[in-house]
């Protein structure tokens, strides 16, 4: 097979994949081995990988001290720090309204632990998968606003969410959105709206995760508070440096880019996970047999499924309460339901798969360019991961929908270049 990318003569991987061979800039290879100090080989992966000469060491060596840009670059973050400070100073209700998967569960966690340790009054809510679906809905921000939270905080959620914002700031509360989801045509009406994929947004930080656009809004709050003089030696400043690795791990949790901040915020989280992990972290890694969290892999495929693991089959605030609780106690009793609504994950989910990879290669075979499948009975809260699964063994966009009573829930999942 002349001409196609090969690695010592092998031009598939394992699976039956072609290599792709990455373009680098033989000029841009030699600069950067000489400015890093590296052998050629790492040199030209690094420049296939569109690393510049004048990144290279800090792509290496990152840290929060040369990487973490000032939160007041994005998009209304200053208008919503000062007015979570506001709230923070007033003794206001703050409810923080969170997706249920891992990202939402590490941002809503952080936001939470912050704000408390901040001395405000701050409440976290998860909706029901199968009851109310992904993101804010207008029954959930009607009944947070008239049972007293005149501050609803919106995270990983909210950017699409129109008529629930709308209900919400209706039934008197100020709303905040802290989000990366792509944005429809016109933003919902709210307080603030901070999401650097936002258009009106100049920041350039669209990889960051949710969990990283909260910490960032941590900061910010964190800095304006001190400003206002509100810390003291009876109420000293939170430690910002023990969220972090709940930020690293929504940001392998939800897969985004490990460019930019986003290497400093895991390569830290890591670090401090190691050292001094919160209580929810430790008793994950204890019922999964870890001894420590050192590596991404551990985040992304040892404790994310098991804070994942909620939302899909169980109850999908487990999550973010797991990351919340300071008692070892609870924490070790939520982390082994979490343990085994996991197992009950991967037995419902391999169950499915098999249906659906049987499914997917016929309508393959049949020339089908988008893989769409669906039956009765199919769990919704585990379509997403099977479509996943799909698209990797085709290598097309697949749809995995489940049906129930004459309706469907479906998860649809894409390859690079087809949105």
């Amino acid at each position: 097979m002349d001409g196609l990318p090969a690695i010592l003569g092998v031009t598939q991987s394992v699976s039956g994949k072609r290599w792709v061979q990455r373009c680098d800039d033989g000029r841009a290879v030699s600069e950067i081995a000489r400015v890093a100090q590296v052998p050629d080989i790492l040199a030209r992966v690094l420049a296939g990988r569109g690393v510049r000469p004048d990144q290279a060491l800090a792509f290496l060596r990152p840290s929060l001290r040369q990487d973490l840009p000032d939160p007041d670059c994005l998009t209304d973050m200053a208008r919503a720090a000062a007015r979570i400070a506001r709230a923070v100073e007033g003794g206001e209700t703050i409810a923080i309204f969170g997706d249920y998967d891992v990202d939402g569960a590490t941002s809503s966690a952080l936001l939470a632990r912050f704000l408390k340790t901040a001395g405000a009054k701050a409440l976290i809510y998860i909706p029901d998968r199968m009851k109310e679906g992904y993101g804010p809905n207008a029954a959930a921000l009607t009944k947070l606003a008239n049972d007293g939270a005149r501050l609803i905080i919106t995270v990983d959620c909210g950017t699409q969410a129109h008529a629930a914002l709308e209900a919400g700031g209706e039934a008197g509360a100020d709303i905040i959105v802290c989000d990366h989801h792509l944005p429809s045509d016109t933003l919902p009406r709210a307080f603030a709206i901070i999401n650097p994929n936002r258009r009106e947004d100049t920041s350039g930080l669209g990889q960051l995760c949710a969990a990283g656009v909260a910490f960032l809004l941590a900061v910010a709050v964190n800095r304006a508070l001190r400003q206002a003089g509100w810390y003291s030696a009876s109420r000293p400043e939170p430690d910002l440096m023990a969220l972090v690795p709940l930020v690293a791990l929504g940001t392998v949790a939800d897969v985004v880019p490990l460019t930019g901040p986003n290497r400093a915020l895991v390569l830290s989280g890591l670090k401090v996970m190691r050292e001094r992990p919160v209580a929810g972290l430790q008793a994950l890694m204890a019922v999964a047999g870890l001894q420590g969290a050192g590596t991404p892999y551990h985040l992304g495929f040892i404790l994310g499924p098991r804070v994942n693991a909620g939302g899909r089959v169980g109850d999908c605030g487990l999550g973010a309460e797991l990351l919340s609780t300071d008692d070892p106690g609870r924490a070790s009793a939520l982390a082994l339901q979490l343990d085994q609504f996991n197992k009950e994950r991967q037995a419902i989910e391999a169950l499915i798969l098999e249906d659906a990879l049987s499914m997917a290669q016929a309508l393959d075979q049949a020339g089908r360019q988008v893989l769409v499948i669906a039956k009765e009975g199919w769990h919704a809260g585990v379509v997403g991961i099977v479509a996943s699964r799909v698209k990797e063994r085709f290598g097309k966009p697949a749809v995995v929908i489940g049906l129930e009573g004459g309706y469907g829930k479906g998860s649809a999942r894409s390859v690079s270049g087809a949105d």
